[in-house]
């Protein structure tokens, strides 16, 4: 092999370094969420598709001697099986076009990556029902269209291609703020398109000959998000945060900040930490670095000018709190604990559920499997799989409850072969309760699918949760800790006391005439304060039944529809 090619050894060394980076930058990727909500997950969820794949391809590389046929179907089939939310789904889409184009090869070269490239984006799209520009897909076709230039151009130094491929890509993620206004409203850019340059980043180091850990942690990833049972709230309260603040700030530059500077002022903050960003942009520089000492970040950005936008949060601490939910999550008795399929039927249900009292109304339903996962943690194709194993139908109707997790199932949908799988769209627990509610027995499959989307679409869907950041999104001025009232295509409502916030956003949801209204309260809201909600909304619309659910849902505090 000479310096212009790639073998199935380098490449699994250049994705285990990919995936790694990604794993390193998802709590940053995390924070590029648009909608300021404790649920931001994209981060979390490539990084859970990508391993899921590494730690197939860490078991060939281990072993060594490794041929590209064994290593594209690790790489393909372990990032489609542990794909999780929109982004996951998309990124593994992308590896299997792309293992398409590179699988019969023995070397890579040039006009063969330019290929896979092109196959990868054009799986992705198709991937996508209604793909959208500004996202992970336009940051892939971006480099693609790049490496395809380059090689008609005769470019075959291997790293040199690499390295403007991936400028480039970098380039177009800059502008999707452009292409997307709401990510403009926000100020951040795509958190996929980000998620996808972290791997390529990485892999590119690893083509670079740069030292990389490439040791992957085999464990099996549960649908919670971590290693299933006490065992993986152990490992997870055992893990070490080796730098406890995340610090972001501006610095508006009074002096010269050019190119050595800049890599000055990176080298110290590697010094003092990990997770660095330092994007310079004319007289203002935006800093994000995990440290022990934040003022030692201040100190030294101070030498440059003055900041602003500054926020330092605890991640040890927010670390704590999350595992106590997590305890808390661990003493629920599981949603579905008998491994064994029921008898035999000809129609069953599958529904993602959050939330021990939601969880108890689909099964008053005859839901037959509920898969704990949702806003806070999205299920993965394999989930679903299993989810079906499990439930003894010829035909199967799949309520995924949440917009990020449709293409989870679309994608388990299309592995099932010897039983029929529908997936009902359903965005939102609400449209799964209603969609479920409408099944009539004596229809067909078809009739019924259809039947539960048109009915599901009368429903509209409120979500009340808090603020993590400061922004102003759909015309709203939203501070840190504010509550915020979710509708089903924005922001409806803004305040400081949930249940000012919950009525508001009722409001909102009335702009058509409504006839039932159903409430479900979280885990963290009392019967009496949900009570109360209840009877002020019962007296704001005396003409709509109103009804009151326990949902025992974490992070929201109220779900409630209107239909």
């Amino acid at each position: 092999m000479d310096s212009n090619t790639i073998d199935a050894g380098l490449m699994a060394r250049m994705f285990l370094a990919g995936a790694k980076n990604l794993e390193s930058k998802k709590e940053w990727i995390n924070e590029l969420n648009v909608f300021p909500v404790p649920d931001g997950d994209t981060g979390t969820n490539m990084t859970m598709t990508i391993m899921a794949a590494a730690r197939e391809v860490s078991s060939l590389y281990d072993v060594g001697d490794i041929d590209m046929v064994s290593l594209c179907k690790a790489i393909s089939s372990g990032s489609l099986r542990g794909a999780r939310g929109n982004s996951g789904v998309i990124l593994s889409q992308l590896f299997r076009g792309f293992t398409k184009g590179v699988k019969e090869c023995q070397e890579i070269t040039v006009p063969v990556l330019a290929t896979a490239f092109e196959k990868a984006v054009e799986t992705a799209y198709k991937a996508v029902m209604k793909p959208k520009e500004g996202t992970i897909l336009t940051v892939a076709k971006g480099g693609a269209v790049k490496a395809r230039e380059l090689a008609d151009a005769g470019v075959t130094d291997m790293s040199e291609f690499l390295g403007q491929v991936i400028g480039h890509a970098d380039e177009v993620l800059l502008q999707t703020p452009e292409l997307l206004p709401v990510l403009k409203q926000a100020g951040v850019v795509d958190s996929g398109g980000q998620g996808l340059m972290q791997v390529l980043k990485g892999a590119y180091d690893a083509y670079l000959g740069k030292e990389i850990d490439l040791t992957v942690d085999k464990t099996t990833v549960a649908a919670s998000g971590g290693a299933s049972g006490a065992a993986g709230y152990e490992a997870q309260a055992n893990a070490e945060i080796k730098f406890g603040y995340c610090t972001e700030f501006i610095i508006m530059l009074n002096k010269v900040f050019n190119i050595k500077t800049e890599m000055d002022f990176k080298a110290y903050l590697e010094s003092i930490g990990d997770s660095i960003v330092v994007v310079a942009d004319e007289d203002v520089v935006k800093v994000h670095v995990h440290t022990n000492d934040p003022g030692l970040a201040i100190q030294k950005a101070l030498k440059y000018g003055a900041l602003s936008n500054m926020k330092i949060d605890n991640m040890r601490l927010e670390h704590q709190e999350k595992l106590f939910r997590m305890s808390k999550q661990e003493e629920k008795p599981a949603a579905a604990e008998d491994d064994l399929p029921g008898p035999k039927k000809d129609v069953g249900f599958i529904a993602v559920s959050v939330g021990d009292g939601i969880a108890e109304i689909f099964k008053g339903l005859g839901v037959d499997y509920i898969i704990e996962g949702g806003q806070t943690m999205n299920p993965s194709t394999e989930d679903m799989l299993n989810a079906i194993d499990k439930v003894n139908a010829d035909t199967i109707f799949i309520l995924p409850n949440n917009k990020n997790i449709i293409l989870a199932a679309n994608q388990a949908q299309s592995l099932v072969k010897d039983k029929k799988i529908v997936v009902i769209p359903t965005k939102t627990v609400p449209q799964g309760i209603t969609a479920v509610i409408n099944y009539v027995p004596g229809l067909s499959a078809k009739e019924n699918e259809e039947t539960m989307i048109s009915e599901m679409k009368a429903v509209a869907t409120g979500q009340v949760t808090y603020a993590v950041r400061d922004t102003n999104i759909d015309g709203q001025e939203i501070r840190q800790g504010d509550f915020m009232g979710l509708g089903d295509h924005g922001i409806l409502s803004v305040g400081t006391a949930i249940s000012s916030v919950a009525l508001n956003m009722v409001g909102a949801m009335m702009a058509e005439e409504k006839e039932l209204i159903s409430i479900y309260y979280g885990e963290e809201i009392t019967e009496e304060d949900a009570g109360k909600l209840r009877d002020q909304i019962g007296e704001k619309y005396p003409d709509c039944d109103i009804e009151l659910q326990y949902g025992g849902q974490p992070i929201y505090y109220y779900i409630i529809s209107a239909e």
